[in-house]
Formats: C-alpha cells, structure tokens, sequence
C-alpha cells in the first residue's frame, strides 16, 4: 500500500511539473500578448460630448483626493460633471470632495449624501441614489480607487462612438499604496490579472468588464434595467457588461491602461480581498477560472519537485517556470513605464496567488467593506444571517 502510495504522490509531482512547464510557456505567450494588444493604435474621434463621471465613495483612501484630481485634469473639451457619492453623513471621503472643490472652483463637482439600501450591494446602492444627480448622456462609471491620464476621457468617449459599443471598460495595473501588503496586492494585478486579461481579450477568450471603467449611454443603461437590476449582484461590472451583450452590442476595451490603487495594510485585508475576487470569478466563469491555474507556473513547480522522486528535472522546470514571470514583468514594466513591485516579491507574490486560488474554491461567504455577504446562485448576493 505505501509503495501504491508513493506511486500516487510521484505522479501527482510529475502532473504538476507538466502543468508548470506548459504555463512557463503561456506567461511568455501572454507577455507577447500583452506587448501587442497594448501597441495598437485606437482611432481617437473628435468627440466633444458632455459625460457625468460617477464616483461612489467609502472612507478615507490613501490616495483618494489625487485619484479623483485626475479624472478632473482631462484633455476633454466637452463638458464634464463629476458625481460622488456617500452613504453617511461623517463618510471621511467628504473631506476629499471637499478638497477637490477648493482645488477646482470652476469644475461641476456635486457631492450626494444618501444612506438608502437598494439592495445588498452597497456600491450599486449608492450609484442608484447618485443618479439623480446625473444630468449628461453619457455615463462614466468608475471605481474611487482609479487613477487616470490626461487623455483617459477622450480615448474612452472615442471608442464609445461606435454604433456597435454599447459600454466602454478599461484594463489596469496595481500600485500599492498602503505599504508592504498593498504593494502584493498591486503586484497581483500588474503581474497575474493584467497579462492575463489582456491575453484574453486579444484571443477573445474573456469578455471583461470592469469597475476600473464603465462607460455607457444613458439610453443603453436605461434598456438594461439600469442600476436597479444589480442591486443584489456581487460582480455588477461583469453583470453589466453581460447585460449589454444581450443587447447585441459590444464591451470595447481600448489599448489603455489606468491605475488601480491597492490600500490593503495587513495580510487579513489582503486575504479576505483576493478570496472575494477568486471567488466572485470562480461563481461566474468555473471552467476559466479553473483552467487559470496555469498562469501559476512557479508554486506549481515547487510543489512538483518536492513531490517528484529527487532529480534535476522539478527544479529546472522551477528555474523555467520563473525566469518565463519574469519575462512578464519585465514586459508589464516597460509597457506601463513604471515597476509595480520590486523583483524579488515575485516568487512571494506567486505562492500567494495559488494558495487565495486554492481556498477560494471553499468560499461561499464573502467580505465586502466589513460586510459579510452570502453567495448565492447566478452570482447573487444576500446579506449573511
């Protein structure tokens, strides 16, 4: 039986050094991607169309007054309103608003404070009492921890302009902005999320849409049952995007990238995040999700080698497995002109991303903002009992 035994775990090591050879080879594929799909040229269109920004707000970020300055420092020659949005009264998010409004005297910056509940998702709540206020066509809904270019309204509102685009998302990197744990969380997004996002949109196996951007027509949001119809959705960006694929319309997603402020300060926050976005992805796409375990080359190797009978064969393919991450993240660097994480975190960073992968497959209740919310089927949400 032990022979039987070890007979087992052998060729479980051997499985895994396959499965890390093969990913070894898609991180450089996927890096390849990544350079290609973010080197094309979008058409940029005059578009001088006026948009109402949505900004729902929680507490204090780090950096949350320069984040929304950005969206505010535009090229854009339309006009713009910039809506943000609270759920209390003494929100510390206020003072930011505040700020801003100093900062830009002649800018249309309107502040809603509404404690009503429209459901069990409290960002979708929020963006529900914020739409009063809204009074352009367009829409540009965009998370409060997003840092943007001069030119990010223009190239969004361009791709906007096909009759076929219904809603406009845009890809992003991490940047840590709350010490050590933030910088592994935004080196999760630069390093694991991104090449593989932009690999799947450029091969059309994903189908993002994303709180980092969602650019969208009133009318178009209005035949898709408006915000209402996600009150009680965990994954209201893939929701939405869903949404307005029914519709027979596109989800473009223009060769950009903005930033995604990562404000985790210990490895509880950062666990608890990255469990609810396995998770969350994990409801609404199994097969991919599973299939991502790829894009894991390094861990997989080291488990593979200890697990293999002793030889050279499993620490090459651990060798391999990290000079191809590597390749990835040189290739992220010199795209995005900056280095999300220092180098050696990588490996750190790796083992990380397969143990949240792992025990997200045993999640069924989630952490939002320090509340904790019940799964349901469809990726619906109902407040834990």
């Amino acid at each position: 039986m032990f022979a039987a035994f070890s007979m087992m775990i052998s060729v479980l090591g051997w499985f895994l050094l396959l499965i890390a050879a093969l990913g070894a080879l898609y991180s450089v594929i996927s890096a390849i991607g990544l350079w290609r799909f973010f080197a094309r040229t979008a058409p940029i269109a005059h578009c001088d169309e006026a948009a109402t920004i949505l900004k729902p707000l929680h507490g204090d970020e780090p950096k949350l007054l320069k984040n929304l300055t950005t969206f505010l420092e535009q090229d854009h020659v339309g006009p713009v309103q910039l809506v943000c949005g609270v759920q209390r009264a003494d929100d510390p998010a206020i003072i930011a608003v505040e700020a801003l409004r100093a900062r830009f005297p002649n800018a249309v910056v309107d502040l809603v404070i509404d404690a009503t509940q429209h459901g069990a998702n409290a960002k979708i709540s929020n963006l529900i009492n914020m739409m009063n206020k809204t009074i352009h066509p367009i829409v540009v809904l965009s998370d409060s921890d997003i840092a943007v270019a001069p030119d990010y309204l223009v190239r969004v509102l361009s791709a906007l302009e096909s009759p076929k685009t219904g809603a406009v998302t845009c890809l992003y990197r991490g940047r840590g902005d709350a010490g050590f744990w933030s910088q592994m969380g935004a080196a999760g997004l630069s390093y694991q999320m991104l090449p593989g996002a932009a690999f799947g949109v450029a091969t059309r196996l994903a189908t993002p849409c994303m709180g980092s951007t969602i650019a969208i027509r009133r009318e178009t949001l209005d035949q898709i049952g408006g915000f209402p119809r996600f009150a009680d959705v965990l994954a209201d960006d893939y929701a939405i995007g869903d949404a307005v694929r029914a519709l027979g319309l596109n989800v473009a997603v223009p060769p950009m990238i903005v930033t995604h402020g990562s404000t985790e300060r210990s490895l509880a926050e950062l666990w608890r995040h990255e469990l609810r976005w396995g998770a969350t992805v994990r409801s609404l796409v199994p097969l991919s999700y599973i299939g991502s375990i790829i894009a894991m080359p390094f861990p997989l190797a080291l488990i593979g080698a200890l697990l293999a009978p002793a030889n050279w064969v499993g620490w090459a393919v651990a060798v391999m497995a990290m000079l191809a991450r590597v390749i990835v993240v040189r290739a992220m660097d010199a795209k995005t002109g900056v280095s999300t994480a220092p180098l050696w975190l990588l490996p750190l960073r790796d083992c990380l991303t397969l143990a949240a992968y792992i025990a997200s497959f045993f999640v069924r209740v989630v952490d939002w903002r320090g509340n904790a919310l019940q799964m349901q089927p469809l990726g619906r949400i109902s407040p834990r009992k």
